[in-house]
């Protein structure tokens, strides 16, 4: 199948047409791509600490193997939130356990799940020396072998058998013990977060509900943002202390988990085009939001830095796409509560860095020629920010690429004036 539809980006992989139809030029692909969400989770299968990376086309055929269960079971709610929008996860597991086997073999991985995994043995049909080895989970079989002795068994996605196993037919043998192991703490979630330092992504999500767990969020969204030039933004369930640029708190609570809309707004913040908004998005996923505030309890709440879903009719919308910020400096105004604001800034500064990086870091030398090349890549790619109309125009001579203070470094001025989606009308009527 071809690929097809509508760009921002010109990132496809798929050959096909893409076509958009708009007055302003296209983006190029000096832009990065969006839709990348890190989250850890407390889960009942899977490998124990350590990151793994998902399409939604991963999620669709290999739920299974890689979390236990199949896409469309009620255990993979939050991870089908999260790929209501999102493109890529980075799924992380917190927490270990006990595997759980039987007298023949061993779940693969630690967790409850590995409980709903069976052996059953018989004779095999044609040969009754040979016994046929199946192994079900959840009640579905997963392979079957036919064999002579455990000894010849081989390991399959799921358990690990018993070489030592003398083979004899049962109509269907349990595995047991299997647990998720103790509660997560601290410990876990900043094993997690020193895994993921080195990866690209644009949201992070915290499903904690533990007010310490939010702040080490918080705090490492703060360090890695202003010490180490990563941008990103972190999405958390009820915590407006941070008043930070960076993190995102949601405030509503799902009738089913209280803090299970941060996996919605975390896939919808991360695809967010740079040059658009999650404001008045329609909340599309499968938990019941508790959205009954009045206009009051709405007014206080932005000013407090919370992102509210509220009813219009039957729809569940966003109802401002706000950050935590509401400590105003000089450096950073009211438009920094605004996380389409964040998003352009963020895109910007993470592009830009990439292309000096990639084309200049090591490579070109610092004088006046290699100065104006990267003059000029920039005025390019800001062009291109102003086609797709996420910024307004910038005159090219206000962008500065000067010498820095060493022989090594360059010093760039970019002024940039993001433009944000339509949020009030104010209208006078006039009668005559």
């Amino acid at each position: 199948m071809l690929g097809g539809g509508s760009f921002t980006a010109q990132n496809k992989v798929l050959p096909g047409a893409y076509i958009n139809f708009v007055n302003a030029a296209s983006a190029a692909s000096m832009m990065g791509t969006r839709g990348t969400v890190a989250v850890p989770m407390v889960l009942d299968w899977g490998t124990e600490k350590n990151v793994i990376e998902m399409t939604a086309e991963d999620f669709s055929k290999n739920s299974l193997e890689v979390f236990g269960y199949s896409y469309d079971d009620p255990k993979m709610l939050p991870v089908r939130e999260l790929f209501r929008n999102m493109t890529k996860g980075i799924f992380y597991r917190l927490n270990g356990g006990a595997k759980a086997s039987n007298d023949f073999c061993t779940a693969k991985y630690s967790g409850e799940r590995g409980n709903s995994l069976m052996t059953v043995i018989s004779k095999h049909v044609d040969d009754e020396s040979k016994f046929d080895v199946i192994t079900l989970l959840g009640g579905k079989e997963i392979e079957i072998q036919t064999v002579t002795a455990a000894t010849e068994l081989k390991e399959n996605r799921y358990v690990s058998f018993k070489k030592d196993a003398t083979l004899a037919e049962t109509a269907g043998t349990s595995l047991t013990g299997g647990s998720n192991g103790d509660e997560v703490s601290g410990e876990e979630y900043s094993g997690f977060l020193e895994k993921i330092e080195s990866r690209s992504f644009q949201i992070l999500c915290c499903p904690a509900k533990e007010e310490q767990v939010k702040a080490l969020f918080s705090a490492f969204t703060k360090r890695m943002r202003e010490e180490n030039g990563i941008k990103f933004q972190t999405v958390v369930h009820q915590y407006t202390a941070a008043d930070y640029e960076g993190v995102i708190s949601v405030e509503n609570e799902a009738a089913e988990d209280s803090a299970g809309l941060v996996y919605w707004v975390a896939g919808a913040e991360a695809a967010c085009a740079v040059n658009k908004t999650v404001e008045n998005m329609v909340y599309d996923g499968e938990y019941t939001v508790k959205a009954e505030y009045t206009q009051l309890q709405l007014t206080d709440g932005i000013k407090a830095g919370k992102l509210f879903f509220h009813k219009v009719g039957d729809e569940i919308r966003v109802l401002m796409d706000i950050n935590t910020l509401v400590n105003y400096t000089d450096e950073k105004g009211e438009d920094f509560s605004n996380n389409q604001t964040v998003r352009v800034l963020d895109q910007i500064g993470n592009d830009i860095a990439a292309i000096f990086n990639n084309r200049y870091l090591g490579k070109i030398p610092n004088d006046d020629a290699g100065r104006v090349s990267l003059w000029n890549d920039i005025v390019s790619y800001v062009k291109q920010m102003a086609g797709i109309r996420a910024i307004e125009a910038v005159e090219s001579k206000k962008i500065k690429v000067e010498k820095g203070q060493t022989k090594r470094s360059v010093v760039v001025n970019l002024p940039v004036e993001p433009i944000n989606c339509m949020s009030q009308l104010y209208m006078t009527v006039v009668v005559q």
